[in-house]
């Protein structure tokens, strides 16, 4: 029942949007020029000699002040659109004996983060060494507790770099793929041995209760 409601809502949310973002084109055709999307194709029919050159964002009205903040506005805005209905499926699927609310924050924050970092290192190569540097300067981690928590922090770095480029388009496709894709392998429990470690929810006899009594003794000891 719980993923009947989630692909519901999933299926709801992803309607809404474009809806909303289709009908803004059509009453505002002036808005069309603001919207972080059409980088795919530059992405797919792009030159590709020069692995240096420069990637066109294709911010066509983005010539004076008002326009960069509002292109700027509405990537980081469809950047974070993009990645919520991500975060509903992490804690959705996420067992409670693991269960992380920094992993939750990090996927809404982490790609409005990288849009910002995109437009600025985007057409400078010496910016975006400077940015290495910083990065190996500051020296931060997170553990993470399984691979499939890592998978949801790459996704939102995809977001965060579809959306700083204007290919918006490409972070909405890998959203939906990723998350119906997610709900048929948690709803199938694809792959599953009996015993075996299973991320995303209980060990086979094990219920969620007993899996948080389990853990909670572990961490006594």
């Amino acid at each position: 029942m719980r993923v009947v409601r989630l692909f519901a809502a999933l299926t709801i949310y992803y309607l809404a949007v474009t809806a909303i973002v289709y009908g803004m084109t059509v009453i505002v055709p002036e808005s069309a020029a603001y919207l972080p999307i059409g980088g795919a194709e530059a992405l797919l029919t792009g030159p590709s000699d020069d692995p240096f050159e420069a990637i066109e964002i294709g911010a066509n009205r983005a010539g004076d002040l008002t326009g960069s903040i509002i292109w700027l506005l509405m990537a980081m805005f469809g950047a974070l659109y993009t990645v919520l209905p991500v975060s509903w499926l992490y804690m959705a699927c996420r067992n409670r004996a693991e269960y992380n609310q920094s992993i939750v924050e990090t996927i809404i924050v982490l790609p409005i983060v990288v849009t910002a970092i995109v437009v600025i290192v985007h057409n400078s190569l010496a910016l975006a060494f400077s940015l290495a540097g910083i990065v190996a300067g500051v020296r931060f981690r997170n553990t993470l507790k399984s691979s499939g928590d890592a998978l949801y922090i790459f996704l939102a770095i995809a977001i965060g770099l579809s959306a700083g480029i204007g290919a918006l388009e490409v972070a909405l496709v890998t959203s939906i793929f990723f998350n119906y894709l997610f709900i048929a392998l948690w709803s199938s429990d694809y792959g599953a041995i009996k015993g075996a470690l299973r991320f995303f929810r209980p060990n086979h006899g094990d219920e969620p209760d007993e899996a948080l009594a389990h853990d909670s003794e572990k961490k006594q000891r």
